[in-house]
């Protein structure tokens, strides 16, 4: 049986308002995320991503309130990330309505969250969002929302957060993410490559050719996408089209 391939769209999250930015920073507000996840499920996409972005950072937990009103309007899964730090965290993430959580400076800091969290709820519902920037000449990966260098090297990382559960990989290009220059197609498959469970590209998509790309030559599992959708510079039912036309199995719009 042929996998489909995944169009997933990403809500960051800050101050109960989805915002966008380039490179992690330069954020404006570009909506409301029940209506925007609303719209974007109707459009047919796959999946909705809400990343509570400036909780890790605050010092805070998840935004549960807002990310239990998106859960409630939405059919399709709902991965919720940001300020989760321990399995109990996760728990409360998925009573509130999250099908996966995503979890990312709290591995780096504690990688035994990823085990924890897949020994009580299944490897299924843990994410491992990882956001990496290219230094002299190798991916390291980044924490707090892109700002803060570890030592750890990106693939490296991804292979240990599998090896201790995770059953999904968020992969961010942290030199992309809003450029719409595309997404980086070596970090990708790179990734991609060294591991065994699916892996989401994010960071980068302007058009619909960026996502087959990153599907047919990243060897990615699925794309994410955010701010050419909330910009209107296409729609979710645009780029699968183009999908479809590129012989990507894809899921039709219910």
């Amino acid at each position: 049986m042929t996998l489909t391939r995944r169009l997933i769209v990403c809500l960051d999250v800050k101050g109960g308002r989805v915002v966008k930015g380039t490179r992690f920073v330069d954020l404006r507000d570009v909506g409301d995320p029940v209506e925007l996840a609303a719209r974007y499920e109707a459009e047919g996409a796959d999946e909705i991503v809400f990343l509570d972005i400036s909780a890790t950072s605050e010092e805070r937990g998840t935004l549960l309130d807002v990310a239990q009103r998106t859960a409630e309007r939405l059919f399709i899964p709902l991965t919720i990330g940001g300020g989760v730090r321990t399995a109990d965290d996760v728990a409360r993430v998925l009573r509130a309505g999250a099908d996966k959580v995503a979890i990312n400076s709290a591995a780096v800091l504690r990688p035994e969250v990823l085990s924890d969290a897949a020994a009580m709820f299944g490897a299924q519902c843990v994410v491992s969002s990882i956001d990496a920037k290219l230094i002299e000449g190798s991916w390291r990966v980044f924490t707090h929302g892109g700002k803060t260098a570890t030592d750890l090297d990106a693939i490296a990382w991804a292979r240990e957060c599998v090896s201790r559960g995770a059953g999904e990989i968020l992969l961010t290009s942290v030199d992309r993410d809003g450029s719409r220059d595309g997404y980086d197609i070596d970090l990708t498959r790179a990734v991609s490559d060294a591991v065994d469970v699916p892996v989401i590209a994010s960071g980068g998509a302007g058009s619909a050719a960026d996502v087959i790309v990153a599907i047919r030559s990243g060897n990615a599992d699925a794309a994410l996408v955010a701010g050419i959708l909330h910009d209107r510079v296409t729609t979710v039912a645009e780029i699968k089209a183009h999908m479809r036309e590129a012989l990507l199995p894809v899921r039709n719009a219910a």
